[in-house]
């Protein structure tokens, strides 16, 4: 097991840090999905943001978590990308910790 995921499965302990972890990981799971579907197609920032119209400086937000993408960003950046947007929704009890 990887010191982090190590660390983390000790902080998960504490009810207050499992309660922050878990309401972020929407968020991280994005930004996640985002960029290793940017880097399995060897695209740089540059690359991506000529393709989509979205500013290089913008897609470096997201993917650094400090800009919050709208649907119509994610659908740019899916379509970009040669992708289709997925959102779905999935019982509380199946999601990971």
């Amino acid at each position: 097991m990887s010191e982090f995921r190590e660390l983390l499965n000790e902080q998960l302990k504490d009810p207050e840090f499992e309660k922050e972890w878990n309401e972020i990981q929407p968020e991280m799971d994005v930004i996640r999905a985002m960029v290793d579907m940017r880097i399995k197609q060897n695209l740089t920032q540059k690359e991506l943001a000529s393709r989509t119209g979205i500013d290089q400086a913008d897609i470096s937000k997201l993917e650094n978590g400090t800009k919050n993408p709208s649907l119509k960003l994610l659908k740019k950046l899916a379509t970009g990308m040669g992708m289709q947007l997925k959102i779905e929704f999935v019982p509380i009890q199946a999601t990971r910790k």
